[in-house]
């Protein structure tokens, strides 16, 4: 995996496994792309070895092409297809224009994606992404990407379902770092019954 330069990006992941399985079915991927970054957080059915290998099947078919492919919807469909025979997965993907200052957005399934704002006079001061039913890599619904604008220190939040939804309405603390905040969101929200995963990424603007 490759590491994103830390103008672009600074990120942080925290996760754990479900007590009595060995590997986690929640996997991540944070690359550089042709203009700017993508991030991932992915959901592999169920639990244990199976889930696990869909979760990386997942992020090596969005590593492969998500530098040369041209927009997200079809990133999701070439992922859908590298699926296909495992028990499949869900997942959230984000894409940074550093172009541009924007950022891409898509969701199938229950990975929650959250937005926050730095800069206190940008309304609304949190947006969440669209989820979207079906599983990748065996039922595909209907794709539609959201762009929004992203200044220097807004804040994406992927978390697995391991991670209790409610998080969203926390007053969550943006002077801290990526690390402690996934840490903190874990540790406060985080399910004992299951796999977790929540990945921090904020945008430090694009290079000069």
């Amino acid at each position: 995996m490759e590491t994103v330069k830390a103008a672009l990006i600074d990120w942080a992941v925290a996760g754990s496994v479900l007590p009595g399985q060995s590997e986690s079915g929640d996997q991540h991927l944070v690359t550089t792309t042709r203009d700017g970054a993508l991030v991932a957080v992915v959901d592999g059915l169920g639990h244990g070895v199976e889930a696990a290998a869909a979760a990386r099947a997942a992020v090596r078919s969005l590593e492969r092409h998500g530098v040369q492919t041209t927009t997200m919807i079809s990133l999701l469909k070439g992922c859908h297809g590298a699926l296909s025979g495992t028990r499949g997965v869900v997942m959230s993907v984000a894409s940074f224009n550093a172009r541009d200052e924007t950022l891409t957005w898509l969701g199938v399934g229950n990975v929650e994606g959250l937005l926050l704002r730095a800069q206190p006079t940008v309304m609304p001061r949190r947006e969440s992404l669209l989820l979207r039913g079906g599983v990748v890599g065996v039922h595909l619904p209907a794709l539609s990407a959201s762009i929004v604008p992203v200044m220097r220190g807004d804040t994406l939040i992927f978390a697995t379902d391991g991670i209790r939804n409610d998080f969203v309405l926390a007053p969550l603390a943006l002077g801290d770092r990526p690390q402690p905040l996934a840490d903190y969101i874990l540790t406060h929200w985080g399910r004992r019954t299951d796999d977790a995963l929540v990945l921090v990424a904020r945008w430090m603007g694009a290079t000069a």
